[in-house]
C-alpha cells in the first residue's frame, strides 16, 4: 500500500475538520454596514458646522433686517421665529426640522427652502451630470493617450493641459468659451438654459419635471431638445473640464503603473503589441482609482457650479445662492448647503459601494 492511499481525503474528513472556504460575503456585508452607519455623524458634523457657521453673524432676522427695522421691530421678528431663545435650543430644533425634510422658510420670499430646492435644483443636478460626461470623455481619452507617449512631447502637452484645466479660474474659462463659441464663431448660445420658445413648450407640459433633458424629450419636438443641449455645451465643458484634468493625472499614473507590472512584461516578453496592452490589460485597473475619486469631485462639481451658474446665467441651485447671500437670507443659505451635504454624504456611500464591488481590496 503506498502512503497516497493513507491519506484520507476531504470527503472522509468529519465536517468539523474539513476546512472551510473563506467567503467575501461577509467582509463585503460589514463593509457595507460600516460605511452606512458612518453617513449619520458625517451629515450631523456638517449641519453642525454650517449651523453656528451661520449664527457667527447673528441669528438670520437681524442679518436680513438689520438696519431696515426699528430694534422692537426687530426683536418682535425675532421673538416670532424664535431666534431670542438660546441657541443650543435652537440647534436641537433645526435638528428635528431636518429629519422631517423641513428646512424652514426663506426671509425674502418667504417660501419654504424645500420648494426652493425643488424648483432650482433639477438645473444643477442636469449640470453637473453633464460635466461628468465631458470629464469622462475629454479626461479618460486624454489620460490613456498620455500613458502611451509618456515621456514624450505628447505626453508633457497633455499634462499642462490638465495643470492648465485644473488650475484656471471657472469663471474665466467660462468667459473665453463664450467669448470664442458665442461672441465670434457664434455657434453656440451665450447664457440661460434654454431659449424663451423652448421654455414656453417645456412649461405648457402637464407632468414637467425641471430637467430640461426630459421635459424636451417629453415635448416630442426635436428642435427644443437640440435648443436645450445647444445651452448646455458651454457651461458643462467649463465646468467639466475642471474634473478632467484630474481624471487625466489619475489615469495615465495608473496606467503606467500597470504597464511596469509583471504580468504585462510577461506579455510583453511573448510579442504583444503595446496599443493592446493598454487596451486589454491596463484600462480596466485604472479606471478604479476614477471610480473612488468620484463621490469628491461630485463635491467639487457642485462647489463649482456657483460660479458657472453666475457666468452662464444658468438658473440652479448656485445661481439663486448667490442671489440669498446678496439679500442676507441665511436660512436660504443654510437650507441650500445642508441639502448639497447631504448629497454629498449620499453619493459617497453610493461610490464606496461601487468600487467595493469592483474591486474587491476596498472592502479590506
Amino acid at each position: 500500500m503506498s502512503t497516497l492511499d493513507t491519506v484520507p481525503s476531504t470527503e472522509d474528513l468529519p465536517a468539523a475538520g474539513r476546512p472551510k472556504p473563506k467567503s467575501s460575503g461577509g467582509g463585503f456585508g460589514r463593509y457595507l454596514l460600516v460605511r452606512f452607519l458612518l453617513i449619520f455623524p458625517t451629515i450631523f458634523i456638517l449641519v453642525t458646522l454650517v449651523f453656528f457657521l451661520m449664527r457667527t453673524t447673528g441669528d438670520p432676522i437681524t442679518a436680513a433686517q438689520g438696519g431696515r427695522l426699528g430694534p422692537e421691530a426687530l426683536a418682535e421678528l425675532r421673538a416670532a421665529a424664535g431666534y431670542d431663545r438660546p441657541i443650543i435650543v435652537q440647534f436641537l430644533e433645526y435638528l428635528g426640522q431636518i429629519v422631517t425634510l423641513n428646512f424652514g422658510d426663506t426671509l425674502t420670499t418667504n417660501r419654504p427652502v424645500v420648494e426652493v430646492l425643488a424648483t432650482y435644483g433639477p438645473a444643477t443636478f442636469e449640470l453637473v451630470f453633464y460635466s461628468l460626461i465631458v470629464a469622462f470623455v475629454v479626461g479618460i481619452p486624454l489620460g490613456l493617450f498620455a500613458a502611451y507617449y509618456r515621456d514624450k512631447p505628447q505626453d508633457a502637452v497633455f499634462r499642462v493641459l490638465a495643470i492648465y484645466w485644473y488650475a484656471v479660474p471657472i469663471f474665466f474659462a467660462g468667459l473665453i468659451l463664450k467669448l470664442i463659441f458665442s461672441v465670434w464663431l457664434k455657434w453656440l448660445p451665450v447664457a440661460g438654459r434654454a431659449s424663451v420658445g423652448a421654455e414656453l413648450q417645456m412649461q405648457a407640459l402637464p407632468n414637467k419635471t425641471g430637467f430640461y433633458t426630459i421635459d424636451a424629450l417629453m415635448t416630442g419636438n426635436p428642435a427644443v431638445l437640440g435648443d436645450v443641449l445647444a445651452h448646455v455645451v458651454l457651461p458643462a465643458t467649463a465646468l467639466g473640464l475642471l474634473t478632467a484634468g484630474i481624471f487625466l493625472r489619475l489615469v495615465r499614473t495608473n496606467v503606467i503603473g500597470t504597464l511596469a507590472t509583471d504580468y504585462v512584461d510577461a506579455a510583453r516578453s511573448r510579442g504583444v503589441h503595446e496599443y493592446r496592452l493598454l487596451r486589454k490589460h491596463a484600462y480596466r485597473p485604472a479606471l478604479i482609482p476614477i471610480i473612488t475619486v468620484i463621490g469628491l469631485q461630485i463635491a467639487l462639481l457642485l462647489s463649482g457650479a456657483v460660479l458657472t451658474e453666475t457666468t452662464f446665467e444658468w438658473k440652479g441651485l448656485g445661481f439663486i445662492l448667490v442671489e440669498f447671500i446678496e439679500s442676507r437670507d441665511y436660512v436660504a443659505v443654510q437650507g441650500i448647503v445642508v441639502l448639497l451635504a447631504i448629497i454629498v454624504a449620499l453619493t459617497n456611500f453610493i461610490v464606496d459601494i461601487i468600487a467595493a464591488f469592483i474591486d474587491p481590496r476596498v472592502r479590506y
